[in-house]
């Protein structure tokens, strides 16, 4: 445990029910696991069932399940060694295909796009309409048959392509801390399913 996780180190934590997603620092590891003060009271967090935790370290974005086997107090949990861990890749944020046509939209305009892939850091899309760089657009992913997500699209680059199509890259931003945790579960477990296939 102590070569993947580190003192001070912040951890994100998700359990079963997204919506108690919360993040944490290390305070202590040992052989057997680590401590785990959290910004928020531990809810929705319950003694050994497994939650998803996600950490940033030299070797890319680590994902592991683990379970807490003791809290402290409201805001600090012991956490068990997992059994597993994975490093997602060297990236922030995990990357995946999304191929979807969706609208980008301001008070003035609807743009049409075809989006190429997603990370909760941002997204990549083609369009054969010319979109203002310096824009700020309102988009919805459909991220199944009954979950979506809203947030803003910020162009960064803008490539022309020799069609006449033009090739965008971009950053989200989020309405609130719990989409962007939505996105980051949803690209992870994603990537995962695509490696098992």
């Amino acid at each position: 445990m102590r070569e993947l996780i580190e003192k001070n180190q912040r951890v994100t934590v998700i359990p079963s029910d997204f919506k108690y997603a919360n993040k944490g620092t290390v305070e202590d590891v040992t052989a057997e696991g680590f401590t785990l003060k959290l910004d928020y009271p531990a809810e929705g967090i319950l003694i050994n069932n497994y939650c998803e935790f996600y950490t940033d370290s030299k070797n890319g974005t680590l994902y592991f399940e683990s379970f807490a086997k003791e809290f402290v107090n409201d805001l600090t949990l012991k956490i068990a060694s997992p059994a597993r861990h994975k490093f997602l890749q060297r990236r922030r944020y995990t990357r995946i295909k999304f191929i979807h046509d969706l609208n980008l939209t301001t008070e003035e305009k609807s743009h049409k796009i075809k989006t190429l892939d997603i990370s909760a850091g941002g997204m990549k899309f083609k369009t054969n309409e010319n979109i203002d760089i310096e824009g700020k657009y309102a988009v919805v992913l459909p991220l199944s048959e009954t979950m979506s997500l809203e947030c803003y699209y910020r162009p960064i680059r803008i490539e022309l392509c020799d069609d006449g199509s033009y090739t965008h890259s971009g950053r989200f931003e989020f309405k609130n801390t719990k989409d962007r945790m939505t996105l980051i579960q949803y690209c992870t477990k994603r990537s995962i399913e695509i490696a098992n296939k």
